[in-house]
């Protein structure tokens, strides 16, 4: 009778956990369908959803452009191509609102698993405080882009090894199984080996050489992380194009998301890293050395890359949530688990199986009436639905020159492109930056030469491109314009 009290109890905290973090999922949910259109808001995402359509109807992986006609065979790699096949597959289901409907889907499961091994060691209502703010911070890489199928899997990767080091012990293994979705989903896959390294340096420094044999297991682990995301269609070229990226080619000073964070562009993210570095000053809380350099490596990478944000705001408080709960016992679960439960969290716990079934229904009834009543549609300075109407009504033919926020929708209609988003393997050897050069005030002599040498038989221009004054100088004729695009077409004769 005194065991089955205890365990009873346990079971009821975990009922009222499991709760708080339905409640922070479902929260996240709504506010994201309010504002479902902004994720749509990336030129990248008309791409991304076409490479996975094209797999689906071909079956086939891709081992050179299909897309461009300035790069036209050469090398390239759907290295993402399981999370383009989501995106295809939400796509032909039921159109954009699908596709919205599954990046919501796979944001609010991040907020879910972080609320859940946050309050593993904090008080749930502090769990989803902390959830909630780092959703906040990291809102702006909310795109339909395959990155966000990996959010909810570094959170995992990383809460548990951290978990696994604190408590001394081997990771788990089934934890390869994520390396391999991870490899397919996104190209950040080669996160998880800094990851699990830093984990494991945590536990080398809290038990140094005493205990060989738990050492010799992360070792291992280490080596068949890698093995691991070998497991891909492309096998080791998905890393190698990866590390192209990495290294910085030359696009990467060029493109918005690899630039370094600005204060005055990011004032909220700004403020919370300030105030965290206040707060652990004030409170002189440890951490050890290992994960001083876990939160450095982090903030580095963002402040270095603005795409990675979720890094340090996901990442870090999962990580310093376990020295809290240590040097801080009143904000612990162990001690939310040892105080008496209020009525709220006693109707939680004894309608919990009710609660559940309110939630599904409801975001199934949700997501019904909004795919019924309301379309979400991408942006459209990404579109340029209207110029690309005007191009067909008019037959338009030959090259284009497009700028390269239309690359995406050009890819998407079976247009061939000039320059798009795929610029992690493509549109390198100087043409990026010769390219970006055309704009500038010295560029009319090398933004004539192009016109000749790719044969350009139209140009899609955005609304601001610095090239348009040249073409009118050319003898262009302006043939289309709206408040997103130009169309310019070449002197007669």
């Amino acid at each position: 009778m005194n065991n089955a009290q205890p365990s009873s109890e346990v079971a009821q905290a975990e009922r009222i956990r499991l709760v708080f973090c339905l409640f922070a999922a479902c929260v996240t949910a709504a506010a994201l369908t309010s504002v479902a259109g902004s994720t749509l808001q990336d030129p990248d995402s008309w791409w991304q959803v076409k490479v996975g359509l094209d797999f689906l109807a071909n079956r086939t992986f891709p081992t050179v452009d299909p897309y461009s006609y300035t790069f036209a065979g050469q090398p390239w790699i759907a290295k993402e191509w399981l999370g383009q096949v989501l995106l295809g597959l939400a796509y032909r289901a039921a159109g954009w609102n699908g596709v919205v409907a599954l990046i919501i889907a796979a944001i609010s499961l991040t907020v879910f698993v972080t609320t859940w091994f946050l309050s593993a060691w904090l008080k749930p209502i502090l769990a989803v405080m902390l959830a909630f703010a780092a959703a906040f911070l990291i809102a702006p890489i909310y795109t339909a882009r395959p990155h966000v199928f990996t959010l909810p899997i570094i959170v995992v990767w990383t809460a548990v090894l951290f978990r696994a080091s604190a408590e001394e012990q081997p990771p788990p293994w089934w934890l390869l199984a994520l390396v391999v979705l991870w490899a397919n989903l996104h190209a950040t896959f080669t996160l998880s080996f800094v990851i699990a390294g830093f984990a494991g340096l945590d536990l080398l420094a809290r038990i140094g050489l005493s205990r060989p044999a738990l050492l010799a297991r992360w070792f291992a682990f280490g080596l068949l992380c890698l093995l691991a995301s070998l497991i891909h269609p492309y096998g080791v070229k998905a890393i190698l194009a990866t590390f192209t990226v990495a290294s910085g080619n030359e696009a990467v000073p060029l493109i918005q998301e690899w630039r370094p964070f600005n204060a005055y562009e990011h004032p909220s993210q700004e403020i919370a890293m300030l105030a965290a570095l206040v707060a652990l000053l004030v409170s002189r809380m440890r951490i050890g050395w290992a994960k001083a350099l876990f939160v450095a490596f982090t903030l580095h990478v963002y402040l270095t890359h603005l795409r990675f944000m979720y890094l340090p705001f996901l990442l870090i408080p999962p990580v310093i949530a376990i020295e809290v709960a240590r040097q801080y016992p009143l904000a612990s679960t162990t001690n939310w688990r040892a105080e008496k439960r209020d009525a709220l969290e006693l109707f939680l716990a004894r309608r919990f199986y009710p609660l559940c079934g309110a939630v599904v229904v409801l975001l199934l009834g949700a997501v019904s009436i909004v795919g019924s009543t309301h379309q979400v549609a991408p942006s459209p300075t990404t579109s340029a639905s209207g110029a690309l109407a005007f191009a067909r009504d008019h037959n338009l033919s030959g090259n284009v020159l497009n700028s390269y926020n239309f690359g995406g929708t050009l890819i998407f209609h079976g247009i061939k492109t000039y320059v798009d988003g795929r610029t992690d393997q493509l549109f390198l050897g100087g043409f990026v930056k010769t390219d970006d050069a055309t704009g500038q005030s010295s560029g009319k002599p090398l933004l004539e030469a192009r016109l000749k040498k790719y044969a350009i038989g139209w140009a899609l221009l955005t609304v601001d491109d610095t090239r348009i004054p040249f073409f009118a100088e050319l003898g262009w004729k302006r043939a289309y314009a709206d408040d997103y695009a130009v169309i310019y077409l070449p002197p007669e004769g």
